[in-house]
């Protein structure tokens, strides 16, 4: 039975996907379909069009095996090393501090979420001893 809710709700985000990419060839916009899809997703979930429940456990099962989805791409630089040739190289070291700037960044956003996430729950707390 887990295994296939874990497969609905993969269905339902593929489903949003496909409607991105639908509407991605359809205007021929250059934002990539995925993105729309994912956008779709994020504002059907706000709405509250789509319950959270729905896609739960099928993105939390793709969260968790991502590494797993980057090793084809990964393989399919390594077809295009000749591309890092000439002024190209520089590449490696804008792709590398992008990606310590990202991780930098998140790491600081998640910091002062869950600061704030403790300090409003013990805030929660005092106020609910006190009483």
């Amino acid at each position: 039975m887990g295994v296939l809710k874990v497969m609905g709700h993969i269905a339902v985000l593929i489903v949003f996907y496909l409607i991105g990419s639908w509407i991605q060839d359809l205007f021929n916009l250059f934002i990539p379909g995925s993105i729309i899809g994912m956008l779709l997703l994020f504002s059907t979930l706000l709405t509250k069009k789509v319950n959270v429940n729905w896609v739960d456990e099928g993105a939390d099962f793709l969260i968790r095996h991502l590494a797993l989805l980057f090793i084809p791409v990964t393989v399919g630089i390594i077809q295009y090393l000749d591309l890092f040739t000439g002024k190209s190289f520089f590449l490696i070291p804008i792709a590398l501090c992008s990606t310590l700037l990202v991780m930098v960044c998140s790491g600081m956003v998640s910091q002062y979420i869950v600061r704030k996430k403790e300090r409003e729950y013990e805030h929660l707390n005092r106020d609910h001893n006190v009483h």
